[in-house]
């Protein structure tokens, strides 16, 4: 990554397990965080205290909730104020389960229609659009995702980025 000047964030948003969601910022905090140790210690992060990694590479995640959000965030921080402005983030917003991609074939089938997809270099914006387009489909296709989001506190991942002034959570939406 050091090796380049610039970023372009390809995402597929969806649910995530321990993040709710996954868009822009959750990619790039955790893949972009430092081989294992770095993933390890955003998600064993333990607020006044040392980070405890088990031995045998065992995971054990300890940092949960609206804490391990804000993790993730300080960690897209760092790259993003690396790049400096020169990212663009791109979500695309189809076949949408309350699993990630990392489930594999044990993801959940999607329930949520495809949406299109949404760019911008406003790391904050597109999260937020994303969400605000997800939270619009009627109940029967939004209620697996919306359980999801809401009960891993996924929502705080916007208020953490809002925070630490990584965009702005308004937006104009150009259709095209």
């Amino acid at each position: 990554m050091l090796n380049y000047d610039s970023m372009i964030v390809l995402t597929h948003f969806k649910g995530h397990a321990m993040g709710g969601f996954g868009g822009s910022m959750k990619n790039i905090a955790i893949g972009c965080a430092g081989g294992q140790l770095g993933k390890k210690m955003i998600h064993e992060y333990v607020k006044n205290g040392p980070t405890k990694i088990k031995a045998g590479g065992e995971a054990g995640w300890k940092t949960t909730g609206a804490l391990f959000m804000e993790t993730m965030a300080d960690s897209a921080k760092a790259t993003c104020d690396f790049f400096k402005g020169k990212m663009c983030f791109i979500n695309v917003l189809r076949r949408m389960s309350v699993d990630c991609d990392c489930a594999g074939v044990a993801a959940a089938e999607p329930t949520a229609r495809d949406i299109g997809i949404l760019a911008s270099t406003d790391i904050l914006a597109v999260d937020q659009a994303s969400i605000d387009m997800v939270y619009k489909l009627p109940e029967n296709e939004l209620h697996d995702l919306k359980e999801r989001i809401e009960s891993r506190e996924g929502l705080h991942q916007l208020t953490a980025m809002e925070n630490l002034k990584m965009g702005n959570r308004n937006y104009h939406l150009i259709e095209i």
